[in-house]
């Protein structure tokens, strides 16, 4: 067993969305990499800071990550394992990657009560809290505005059924 703390530079973005770990940042990796009969077991915890804005305010954030994974590489090729140890190695670099990315929020948010921005004016809700939203009505609604609902309620009682044949 071979237990390693490293620091990794990320050479490119991870992520395009609205957050990301910018390239030039540090991943700090805790590894445990394991020898065992299929191969190498490889066990990490990846820290770090992903930047980028709120997807309601549009402000810049910075968001932790972190994430767990256990992967194995076999030492033969022929059997179904994704990753193979290669000439006495273990690339680490697209686990780190797709763990990074896939961890990351599709919709970051600086706080999970951000109202947003106002749809009118643009300004930001939580700097302008006299902002009250306006009930703008949908033109495409406007007919069903005129429709009103019938006032009289009906009851099973007065629905009565009438019999289709006579008994004898």
């Amino acid at each position: 067993m071979y237990e390693r703390n490293i620091d990794i530079v990320v050479p490119n973005d991870l992520g395009e969305a609205l957050v990301a770990v910018k390239a030039g940042s540090t991943l700090e990796a805790d590894l445990r990499l394991e020898c065992i009969h299929e191969g190498i077991l490889v066990t990490a915890d990846v820290t770090g800071k992903a930047a980028g804005e709120c997807g309601r305010c549009l402000i810049d954030i910075e968001l932790p990550v972190r994430v767990h994974f256990v992967e194995l590489f076999a030492y033969d090729l022929d059997e179904a394992y994704e990753c193979a140890v290669q000439d006495d190695h273990v690339d680490l670099e697209p686990l780190i990657r797709d763990a990074v990315v896939l961890s990351l929020p599709f919709q970051p948010v600086c706080r999970r009560d951000c109202p947003g921005l106002d749809p009118e004016t643009g300004e930001r809700r939580a700097t302008s809290p006299e902002l009250e939203p306006s009930d703008v009505q949908d033109p495409r609604w406007s007919a069903l505005l005129e429709f009103q609902a019938s006032e009289s309620i009906s009851t099973d009682d007065d629905i009565q059924a009438v019999p289709d044949r006579e008994e004898k």
